[in-house]
């Protein structure tokens, strides 16, 4: 009871072995007895433990939004319904599959989060999207050198479409999955190696929620490479039926400039001045990270209106914001004579209550025999604070002195102290998480590109929109800026890992499909500057439509009443915003008209070593080329066989 006796808590147990055991009705009875009491002057809420588990059920809003934005976009891309519709449709079945196994894996084991399944359709909703976009994408520009089908309106194209043979769709749709395809498998395993690598913090529900999300981006490429090409198959010359009215964007095949051409040329022309200007805009944005401060959720966390809420900030004010951040040391003194117990435990008990920023700290259960004992401590500052964590600090440093002069040990447990070791363990394995994702990607990068110099300005621009995005953030959900978040709070501790292992993947799905194009150029003989404005002039559109699809995705989850996922989703948003638009549509194409053809050097020495991934498909275009060769030279025999019978 409080001071005031106006407030009180009252402390439910409830029998089972852990949370996740807690029958639903054992607990909806609690919370249905609650409510019953909280009616006019009397407020009853319930928070703790057992109820942050508590779920109303997967909400589908935030699919349904982005996917709604993804149609228009890509309606807007393709100007037609039926291309608009397969990226959407291919995406739904990856992540209807992914979900599904992220629901079968509930039967062998207990880590599942409750955000896992919201995490894994997020990812898997917005890279299914984009890999059936880039082959989509591809597949058309194909048809169309293929055909000679250049500046024609959507109308035009679809009538010419229908007067092909099955043979020239099956042979652009091969084309189409052997380029663009194979961009898709290496930009999948960047995704996929970034996510999986976040199994190295050895937090089980962490590690859960990487897997989940790394096997649906997989199951995303296996139905981009599979059920794409299958789907245009059956469509047959339907495939970009469904014209919708709008204005006729430039195809990057055709002979009129498209707005990709006309920005990468003014960055050709004042490529200093473009990669400064990124570079000042991307550090601007980062300023406010250096005032970043992490926590793990706790009630106090929660959505304003919910009930943990609520009785979060009552016990807050009625008791102080210790109260909600209380610790329990077990002592143990069973290695003590029986005689010497009591005088051992209270002994301990002294030094915590003459610690600094401790309220309280007193004796709550003992065992029969005296030789364990539980001791609740109440700290002076709350949860998220980081003065509660040197005092958990100073708590903890008593432990030598302890067993030296009784010879009992003890261990500091309870919510705040896990959370804070949890926190403490993310710190410590970033840098090495980091690095691993680094060299990793840098190895994939490197067997894609064939360069030093590409995959290191890949992760040197990564690393500048990474840092823009943490200031934003830490801007605008921390500090408050703009006016925009008014119940600030400190980031979720895993949201720097989680944020990092993400983005990584989804910004190395721009470099490979935006590069490779420039990477075809050039190998086929265009100078390094011409193979970068042609090849940004071809990935431009596609890379926008991907990025625009993505922040969307991404920022509808922001409507989502969870912390972690409002907050990660404008992240997210941020972050691919940040990446797609000032990395790789600025600095990246500025670095590499300064670079010319430096920005293909490799040492011959590991350019022999090397396995040739042709992700450029370069031996595709080589046996097209022969085939059309052969069947030049059987048109030109069946033409002179023809002169000699007239």
């Amino acid at each position: 009871l409080s001071e005031d006796e106006r407030t009180g808590t009252i402390s439910v147990a409830f029998d089972a072995e852990g949370v996740t055991d807690i029958a639903p009705e054992d607990r909806e009875a609690i919370t249905s007895l609650v409510n019953e009491f909280d009616e006019g002057d009397f407020t009853a809420k319930y928070s703790g433990n057992a109820f942050s588990t508590m779920s109303e059920g997967l909400d589908m809003s935030a699919e349904v939004i982005g996917l709604i934005v993804a149609g228009i976009v890509l309606l807007i891309t393709f100007g037609s319904m039926v291309a608009a519709g397969m990226p959407l449709i291919s995406a739904v079945i990856g992540v209807g599959v992914g979900l599904l196994g992220v629901q079968l894996s509930t039967i062998f084991t207990d880590s599942v989060a409750e955000m896992t399944p919201m995490l894994a359709s997020m990812i898997g909703l917005a890279v299914g999207i984009d890999y059936a976009l880039f082959i989509v994408a591809r597949f058309r520009n194909q048809l169309i050198t293929s055909s000679g089908l250049n500046d024609l309106s959507p109308k035009e194209f679809a009538a010419e479409l229908k007067k092909m043979d099955k043979e020239t769709r099956a042979h652009a749709m091969g084309m189409a999955t052997g380029t663009a395809g194979s961009s898709v498998v290496f930009a999948g395993i960047t995704v996929v190696i970034a996510l999986a690598a976040l199994t190295i913090i050895g937090i089980p529900f962490l590690s859960t929620m990487a897997i989940a999300a790394a096997a649906t981006v997989a199951i995303a490429v296996l139905v981009a490479l599979t059920f794409i090409p299958g789907l245009l198959g059956l469509l047959g010359t339907k495939i970009f039926a469904g014209r919708v009215p709008g204005p006729k964007v430039p195809d990057p095949e055709d002979e009129k400039p498209t707005v990709g051409l006309k920005w990468v040329r003014q960055i050709r022309k004042h490529p200093v001045v473009s990669l400064v200007a990124g570079i000042l805009i991307l550090g601007i944005a980062a300023i406010p990270a250096a005032q970043m401060r992490l926590a793990m959720p706790t009630d106090g966390m929660s959505a304003q209106g919910t009930p943990q809420r609520e009785s979060y900030d009552m016990i807050d004010e009625a008791f102080g914001p210790g109260r909600n951040a209380p610790m329990v040391a077990f002592v143990d003194v069973a290695d003590v004579a029986e005689q010497e117990r009591m005088p051992a435990i209270q002994d301990i008990l002294t030094d915590f209550q003459a610690t600094e920023g401790v309220v309280n700290a007193q004796i709550i259960a003992t065992t029969d025999n005296m030789d364990a004992a539980q001791v609740m401590i109440t700290p002076t500052t709350g949860a998220t604070d980081e003065e509660t964590t040197q005092t958990l600090e100073a708590l903890r440093s008593h432990q030598a002195e302890f067993t030296d002069t009784t010879g009992g040990t003890y261990g500091i447990t309870g919510i705040t102290p896990i959370f804070d070791d949890i926190s403490e363990r993310l710190s410590d394995v970033l840098v090495p998480y980091i690095a691993i994702v680094l060299v990793l990607a840098f190895i994939v990068l490197l067997l894609v590109f064939r360069s030093i110099w590409v995959p290191l300005i890949a992760a040197g621009g990564f690393a500048l929109s990474m840092a823009a995005a943490f200031g934003v953030t830490v801007g605008i959900f921390q500090e408050g800026m703009f006016g925009i978040i008014t119940d600030t709070q400190p980031l979720l501790s895993f949201l720097p890992i989680m944020l990092i292992g993400l983005t990584f993947g989804l910004a190395m799905d721009y470099q490979v499909f935006l590069v490779t194009r420039m990477r075809e150029g050039y190998v086929h003989g265009k100078t390094a500057a011409n193979a970068t404005s042609n090849g940004f002039k071809h990935g431009a559109r596609v890379v926008t439509a991907a990025a625009i699809i993505m922040i969307s995705v991404f920022a509808a989850f922001m409507l989502i009443d969870e912390p972690f996922i409002r907050t990660m989703g404008f992240a997210l948003a941020v972050g691919v915003a940040f990446d797609a638009f000032i990395v790789r549509m600025l600095i990246i194409p500025a670095t590499m008209f300064l670079l010319g053809d430096k920005a293909w050097w490799i040492p011959k020495w590991l350019d022999k070593i090397l396995p040739n991934m042709d992700i450029e498909g370069t031996a595709l275009t080589d046996h097209e080329a022969e085939l059309r060769k052969a069947q030049s030279s059987a048109d030109a025999e069946t033409a002179d066989s023809e002169s000699v019978k007239v």
